[in-house]
């Protein structure tokens, strides 16, 4: 009977906690809907992508709200953002650090570079030259970076979050293949409808309103989310759908390629959207809603990442769960 009685006490302790936890990511996401109208799932997704430990994509024309999204949610979850405005002229030496010269030692220094952080953003990536935007491929599959005179484990987590124009922008260059593979999910914001624009343009001084906001939470406690994501449960049937979508997209589409690891990313995030519901378990919905945005850029290609999440949304239609 004692036995019981505990086992039921640590349930609603624990159901208690995981409600509590849900509230305050809610207060996230309303927080932010006030910053960026009428984007809640994007808001909801991109929350799915950093509590699933994952790198974060988002394409979209200049002026949509792509940084002040990013910048806003950095604050919210207690992260200070380093910031790269990627432009033509920039080097790897400019991102990682570069070791200076000290006089009265007569010695070497290594001065890190805004890489060397736990959330980084990265504006305006495909402005950057492919040399440079290599630089970012060891940070964001091994968490480290190597210089001239060793190797530098970033902090954990670590957070990379970039934006990029349309690939027919001027100046834009085109992200490789192994590049876009290690994103876990890519966003397109697109243009707000008529009535959310109008309340856009009466806003005063709408970019900067995220410099005010209050974190909701502390570093430590987002890890803390992070880890109970990876607690969230994978059925064997929902393995297999994921599986069912990966071959069938393999063999029924010729753009770009999804790998193995596309298919993890896809059971991460589901995770992570699947404890933003309060669950601790994924359902096909979670599959069907994340998909298009974790397979949508490595489909998309140099077409895009809207392009590439339209190709997913019609093999759903054709795969369906069993």
């Amino acid at each position: 009977m004692v036995t019981g009685f505990v086992a039921g006490k640590g349930q609603v302790e624990a159901l208690n906690l995981r409600q509590m936890n849900i509230k305050k990511l809610e207060q996230i996401e309303s927080i932010l809907s006030e910053v960026v109208l009428g984007k809640e799932l994007e808001i909801k997704l991109s929350l799915a992508c950093l509590l699933s430990k994952g790198h974060l994509l988002i394409e979209d024309v200049p002026g949509v709200g792509k940084t002040t999204l990013v910048q806003a949610l950095a604050r919210l979850i207690g992260f200070e953002t380093s910031r790269i405005q990627c432009t033509n002229d920039l080097l790897p030496a400019d991102i990682i650090g570069t070791n200076i010269f000290v006089k009265e030692t007569s010695d070497f220094k290594f001065k890190e570079g805004p890489l060397i952080n736990k959330f980084v953003l990265a504006d305006e990536l495909n402005r950057a030259t492919p040399k440079t935007q290599s630089a970012l491929l060891q940070a964001m599959e091994e968490g480290s970076v190597s210089h001239e005179h060793g190797t530098i484990e970033l902090p954990k987590p670590f957070i990379l979050v970039a934006t990029q124009n349309p690939f027919d922008q001027i100046g834009t260059h085109l992200l490789p293949e192994s590049q876009l593979d290690r994103f876990r999910m890519a966003l397109y914001l697109d243009l707000p409808s008529r009535e959310i624009e109008k309340k856009i343009l009466l806003l005063p001084d709408r970019d900067r309103s995220f410099l005010n906001l209050d974190p909701v939470l502390n570093q430590m406690e987002f890890e803390g989310y992070q880890e109970e994501v990876l607690n969230v449960k994978i059925s064997d049937a929902i393995a297999d759908y994921a599986l069912d979508l990966l071959e069938y997209a393999r063999s029924e589409t010729d753009e770009g390629f999804l790998s193995s690891r596309a298919g993890r990313d896809l059971l991460f995030v589901a995770r992570g959207y699947a404890f933003l519901q309060g669950r601790d378990h994924v359902l096909p919905e979670d599959i069907q809603t994340v998909s298009p945005y974790v397979w949508g850029h490595r489909l998309g290609g140099h077409r895009g990442v809207k392009y590439g999440s339209e190709l997913v949304k019609g093999i759903l239609t054709h795969v369906k769960f069993s």
